[in-house]
């Protein structure tokens, strides 16, 4: 019997992962993306050293580093620029495998170039938005319509169709129409890039800088800028607008378009000797604010021969680099139960339970602010600042804390590298 014929929803960074580790495993998926013109949108992304060693697998990570930074070094500072904590990160911290900032544009184009390369030009399909599937005993019929158009599209059967089509994803609401919309924060986000002169903090670094109410947080992600001694940066500006777990106040997305002006005045005390963020937002210009969201973990993510993957499965709160890595982790699950399980449904039965489990912990743990937990206790312990940040955290205390995020996330070196 032959390799089943697999039918991916949404052209994302998950979907086009999971193209390429299922082509390198001897299948031919075909990927159905809802827009009709492929742009390289959005900000910046982390490629965490567990995502960096299934980009070598298939064999991509020498692009993506060709187009990102190889992230050296992360920081915590308190909400006065006062440095609370510092560790090496990626290969400098030996790890086998980098950890990179990149371009989320950057990152995307690299991953559609290779699965074209790969699996051929008409491997993505564009303008066919999935609205519903039925399914027969050995078949699944995946209806689409052209979101340009509206106009419906023929049916695709394939054996297996998987869901990669996002927070908003057609395939989880079908399978829990009363789900609603996705749980807020209260926390808004507004994401910038802008040219440097001169890298922050010497370059390869990322930083959180504030409490869980009001920080930023920051990293370089272009090589081409550091190769001429410039810095393109990314940054985030976040403050706490609302309560935990009401509504969004907005359909989040990475496109709405906003001005510095509608959060320069909560940072207007952030002027530290090493960054001026009121300065940084004025010479930013412009913002895509987006609301902190995420979901609450599903019983089942798996009907017959559908399933999901990546933020159709598990959104969740951007803390700690982990969503677009926890999507490559999905892929290097599913193609696995896929090659060892001869039935199709035995085998997105087997994926699920590997990493339902998995994912519900690391959203757990992005609630609880775990990866930035040192902040918040920075804060209560010291809130007008300290003359040793030992005496306020202990590095026991601080290691602790981070390894345990590591561990859920399963970025853990020790984990990682058995």
């Amino acid at each position: 019997m032959g390799k089943p014929d697999i039918l991916i929803a949404g052209g994302g960074i998950a979907g086009l992962t999971l193209a390429l580790a299922l082509h390198e495993a001897g299948y031919q998926p075909r990927v159905f993306e809802a827009v009709a013109n492929l742009a390289e949108l959005g900000v910046g992304i982390n490629v965490l050293p567990h995502a960096a060693k299934e980009y070598e697998r298939l064999g991509v990570l020498d692009a993506l580093l060709a187009e990102g930074v190889e992230l050296e070094r992360y920081m915590w500072f308190n909400r006065h620029g006062q440095e609370i904590w510092s560790e090496t990160r990626g290969r400098k911290a030996g790890y086998q495998w980098p950890q990179v900032s990149i371009h989320r544009g950057s990152f995307h184009r690299v991953l559609t170039d290779a699965v074209r390369a790969r699996l051929g030009d008409d491997a993505i399909v564009l303008d066919h938005q999935l609205t519903g599937y039925t399914e027969s005993p050995h078949k699944v019929s995946a209806q689409f319509v052209s979101r340009s158009s509206g106009a419906r599209r023929d049916a695709v059967e394939c054996d297996v169709l998987i869901g990669a089509d996002g927070i908003h994803s057609t395939l989880r609401r079908g399978f829990y129409p009363d789900e609603g919309a996705p749980r807020w924060a209260g926390n808004m986000m507004w994401r910038m890039t802008v040219d440097l002169p001169a890298p922050i903090l010497g370059g390869s670094t990322m930083f959180s800088a504030g409490t869980g109410e009001c920080k930023v947080v920051g990293y370089e992600i272009s090589a081409a800028a550091k190769r001429q001694g410039r810095s393109l940066f990314n940054w985030i500006a976040e403050v706490k607008l609302g309560e935990d777990g009401a509504t969004p106040p907005e359909r989040e997305d990475w496109n709405r378009v906003a001005g510095v002006d509608e959060f320069i005045d909560y940072f207007r005390d952030f002027k530290f000797d090493w960054l001026d963020v009121p300065a940084l937002a004025r010479a930013s210009g412009q913002a895509f604010a987006f609301p902190m969201v995420d979901r609450d973990p599903l019983p089942r993510w798996t009907r017959g021969r559908v399933t999901l993957l990546g933020d159709a499965a598990h959104p969740m709160w951007p803390i700690g680099s982990n969503g677009a890595s926890q999507g490559v982790l999905d892929c290097r699950a599913l193609v696995d139960a896929l090659q060892n399980y001869a039935d199709a449904r035995e085998a997105l039965l087997a994926y699920e339970a590997v990493r339902l489990p998995a994912t519900a912990a690391v959203v757990t743990a992005n609630r609880s602010r775990a990866h930035d937990e040192v902040l918040d206790l920075c804060e209560a312990r010291a809130p007008q600042g300290f003359s040793d940040a030992r005496a306020v955290l202990s590095a026991e205390e601080i290691e602790a804390s981070l390894a345990r995020y590591k561990q859920t996330a399963q970025f853990d070196k020790r984990q990682l590298q058995a």
